[in-house]
């Protein structure tokens, strides 16, 4: 109750207050339009981000800066990406930047240091050390923007000093090369969640996009659920089969995220969580960092997708060796059949589907900006959280509940998962090798 009271209060005195005095000397003050009079659900937005900036779960900038720099940065403006579209073959600007961070209200960014999944182990455990480097450098470059992090305390001492806490995950098991040592020594390196697998299987877990191998996690699976645990590495849940998501729930004893996923109640696709998964999250305290990928998102879009692929398969069966024919075939098609548009409504469904389900104790935002095309209408860059928010309060969200959504039970699991780790830190690390028929 106290809290609540609190939260209300500084609600309060910010709507009476214009949000910056920018905007007291700019054209709303000339004009002499009231905050009153601006949307009210947008400035409901900023008061919980101006308390609680957003904590999102999962960015894709690492690779950008090696697909389109070959990770040489000594001369890249991460100040302002604009005139990126450049060092892009679509021509792609990148969707982050610290203006746009600011702009949107970000106050702590797990970085994901992923690796393609079809890479030989030994060539992504180096691959990642690599992007764990590169990440490492930007944040050190703009000192008074970002800040490194690695807990839940250094999170909030950043938020504190108005700078981006910077967390480091990792997309992929792939990335420990199936060794519980390498994955200890990442952890040291600062990674501080993994995925347990991306695209493809790996040898002890199933993906959501592959053939099951496993029938979920194998026993070595299990073992590095336990390990991860034990040393206080977030198991993220994003991208695992349903089998391997309830074997990885059965095995933790703390908090696990999906750090970039949707509801699959609301879109069916593969990498969103089925009801049967989420009915868990209570008893283990995680949380689903809502995605803002289109085809996750919007189920019109993921069937108008399938139709096209199937069409584009059939084209290229009927017609082999030539390619203008297919080309044509498709451009007729797709000028007949538009894309289906993705707005930020359908990212609110999905955070809906989960509150009433389960709660909003386990819900975050993990967009996955820089690792797609774009996001949903109106939020197609880090610019764009107050307008999600915004959405949420036009649908009764109160105040304490977007600043939950926003960056308290991030910081929540995050530190349920450090304070496992210090319960158990007389236990001796796994030695368990990999076996030989795995």
């Amino acid at each position: 109750m106290q809290y609540t009271a609190l939260c209300l209060a500084a609600f309060t005195a910010i709507l009476a207050a214009p949000l910056n005095a920018q905007e007291m000397e700019g054209s709303a003050a000339e004009s002499g339009e009231s905050v009153a009079e601006a949307d009210p659900a947008l400035q409901a937005a900023l008061a919980a981000l101006e308390i609680a900036p957003v904590f999102d779960g999962h960015n894709d900038v690492p690779i950008q800066l090696r697909s389109r720099f070959d990770n040489q940065i000594n001369d890249f403006d991460f100040a302002d990406t604009s005139d990126t579209g450049a060092t892009h073959p679509d021509g792609r600007i990148m969707h982050t930047d610290i203006a746009r961070l600011a702009e949107g209200r970000v106050g702590a960014q797990y970085w994901s240091v992923y690796v393609p999944a079809n890479l030989s182990e030994p060539e992504a455990v180096q691959m990642t050390i690599e992007q764990i480097d590169v990440m490492k450098r930007l944040i050190d470059r703009y000192p008074d923007a970002l800040r490194y992090a690695e807990t839940a305390a250094d999170v909030e001492l950043a938020i504190a000093e108005g700078r981006v806490a910077s967390l480091l995950g990792m997309e992929g098991g792939h990335s420990i090369g199936s060794s519980l040592a390498v994955l200890r020594q990442m952890y040291a390196l600062g990674a501080r969640y993994m995925t347990l697998t991306h695209s493809q299987n790996t040898p002890w877990a199933d993906s959501a996009t592959d053939a099951p191998e496993h029938g979920g996690l194998s026993e070595f699976g299990k073992d590095v659920v336990r390990e991860m645990n034990r040393i206080g590495m977030l198991v993220d849940l994003s991208h695992v089969s349903e089998a391997a998501m309830l074997d990885a729930l059965d095995a933790a004893r703390a908090p696990v995220i999906f750090s970039h996923s949707g509801a699959r109640a609301v879109n069916g696709h593969a990498r969103n969580v089925p009801d049967s998964v989420l009915m868990r999250l209570p008893e283990n305290g995680g949380i689903v960092m809502v995605v803002a990928l289109p085809g996750f998102l919007n189920d019109e879009r993921r069937t108008w997708f399938a139709e096209r692929e199937a069409l584009e398969a059939r084209q290229k069966s009927l017609y082999q060796g030539q390619p203008d024919v297919v080309a044509a075939a498709m451009a007729e098609w797709d000028a007949a059949n538009p894309e289906p548009a993705t707005m930020i409504s359908h990212m609110a469904d999905h955070i809906d589907h989960i509150r009433s389900l389960i709660g909003v104790e386990h819900i975050g935002i993990g967009a996955d900006f820089d690792g797609m095309p774009s996001g949903p209408v109106g939020f197609e860059d880090v610019s764009g959280y107050p307008q999600l928010f915004a959405e949420l309060a036009r649908r009764g969200y109160s105040q304490v509940e977007m600043e939950l959504i926003a960056s308290r039970n991030a910081i929540r699991a995050l530190r349920a998962a450090e304070r496992y780790s210090a319960s158990v830190s007389d236990q001796l690390p796994i030695e368990t090798l990999l076996p030989s028929d795995e």
